[in-house]
């Protein structure tokens, strides 16, 4: 650890040569004259706010020599000449200048020992609004941003309880991305978070560039072949703070509106927030109506595919379900060919501009359905079925576990195709096998409160309860 010299000009030339001082256009330094000693500036233009430090600068120009006389210590200067609450001071070059790129504004005084940090700094952010993948029609319409502190404010809003911490980290050996834990002190489980704190220190990356996404994949279990999620995430401050009172733990990652919560399961993503702005009847209702059409969705192509590879396996009244109308391509490639272009829609959606998106979605049906039904290439019921597939995706909150259950789809539909009934039940137990053997960030098991199991959690989990003293 590299600490601060007695020369004043030999640590100005330091900090002037590794911050970037006259290289990089966006570092600003300025020189004082603070009761006749030199004093120097550097702040990062973009991160500081320019009216406090004018207001601080202002009063430093007024101190006169005798103010100074007797001051050896950058710690007393900064309890007398220093009026902004965040601020403190450090020996360490390595921290200043990580503090600086962080945001905060470097002070050096002539004759003083040491360097103040002012925390004045204000990021770049857009204002608080509702999250596009967490609407509610009731309820409260703001969400995080990609900054940490109006995060960390929407949370203590909700939760003003002094044993509410905001535990900070670094991570990342170039960028120092700022990470936070928050928690409930006596409601946390102390192992689970022991093991997230040294899953965080073992993170050996230059950057966090995907923020999140970063985090999660350094910390998750290497199994790639994996595609259920082991995060579940959300960029509602309501949804949160329930998390947190329960006992969870909720992980902000710098320049990201999403937040982890750890633990996760795969039952957590049954839950949705719009069930807790209804009764519980209606959000029961609406919980296992989305469970319920979710699990069709994960079945209903291969189950298709299977009753119409060979006549004779249906009922007589349910004999219209065996009869799809001749198409050029085979049924198997054509729910596959489906597959795929939904895929290719989502995609192009994203890259579309909005003036254009009523334009892209006339083209798309047209071209996906009437187009492909009247050119013989594929029928109307393949239509149907994915048509339906696709609004159940829609049906519940998480985009990775919608992708996992179609990636699994269409193996499913693969074994189907390939080896018939036997190739549907070997399917069926392969998902199985690959839920019970996927391992959770932390926690007991992914499928808790199944394995191992617990009645009263999974009742919850399945049954929307009325709000209670410990039902968030």
């Amino acid at each position: 650890m590299a600490t601060l010299s007695n020369q004043y000009a030999e640590n100005v030339a330091l900090f002037d040569r590794t911050i970037g001082v006259g290289r990089s256009t966006d570092i600003v330094s300025r020189n004082y004259y603070i009761g006749g000693r030199r004093a120097r500036l550097w702040v990062v233009d973009g991160y500081g706010k320019d009216e406090t430090l004018e207001r601080i600068g202002a009063f430093w120009l007024t101190l006169r020599p005798d103010d100074l006389e007797h001051l050896a210590q950058m710690q007393d200067f900064a309890d007398r000449f220093i009026t902004f609450s965040e601020t403190r001071v450090s020996t360490d070059t390595e921290d200043i200048v990580t503090s600086v790129l962080l945001g905060q504004s470097l002070v050096l005084v002539e004759g003083l020992s040491g360097a103040a940090l002012i925390d004045c700094k204000e990021y770049p952010a857009r204002s608080v609004g509702e999250p596009l993948d967490g609407k509610v029609l009731r309820g409260s319409h703001d969400g995080f941003v990609e900054a940490m502190v109006p995060n960390m404010a929407l949370l203590r809003r909700r939760i003003r309880d002094p044993r509410l911490t905001m535990e900070g980290h670094k991570v990342g050996t170039r960028s120092q991305t700022d990470a936070v834990l928050c928690y409930l002190e006596d409601r946390v489980d102390r192992e689970l978070l022991e093991e997230v704190r040294w899953k965080l220190k073992s993170i050996r990356m230059n950057s966090l560039t995907m923020a999140q996404e970063s985090v999660a994949e350094a910390i998750r279990p290497k199994q790639w072949y994996n595609p259920f999620p082991k995060v579940r995430y959300t960029e509602r401050p309501d949804s949160a703070a329930a998390s947190i009172l329960e006992g969870n733990i909720v992980l902000m990652v710098d320049n990201s509106p999403s937040v982890m919560i750890l633990p996760t399961t795969f039952f957590d993503f049954t839950q949705e927030a719009n069930e807790f702005y209804f009764p519980p009847l209606i959000g029961t209702y609406l919980r296992l109506l989305r469970i319920v059409v979710f699990l069709l969705s994960m079945f209903i192509t291969p189950v298709w595919y299977l009753l119409t590879a060979e006549p004779g396996r249906l009922p007589e009244w349910l004999q219209f379900l065996s009869s799809p109308e001749p198409a050029a391509l085979h049924l198997l490639w054509q729910l596959l060919v489906v597959e795929f272009l939904v895929d290719v829609l989502k995609l192009a959606s994203l890259n579309t501009p909005d003036s254009l998106s009523n334009s892209f979605s006339m083209l798309g049906a047209l071209i996906l359905g009437d187009f492909a039904v009247q050119a013989g290439w594929l029928g109307p019921e393949v239509l149907v079925y994915m048509a339906f597939v696709s609004v159940a995706a829609f049906a519940q909150p998480s985009y990775e576990l919608g992708y996992a259950f179609k990636l699994l789809r269409v193996a499913l539909l693969l074994l189907t195709a390939a080896f018939d009934v036997w190739g549907f039940v070997l399917g069926v137990l392969g998902i199985l096998v690959l839920l019970a053997t996927t391992k959770p960030v932390v926690g007991k098991h992914y499928l808790y409160p199944l394995i191992p199991f617990n009645g009263k959690a999974l009742r919850r989990l399945l049954v929307r309860e009325p709000i209670s003293r410990d039902n968030t």
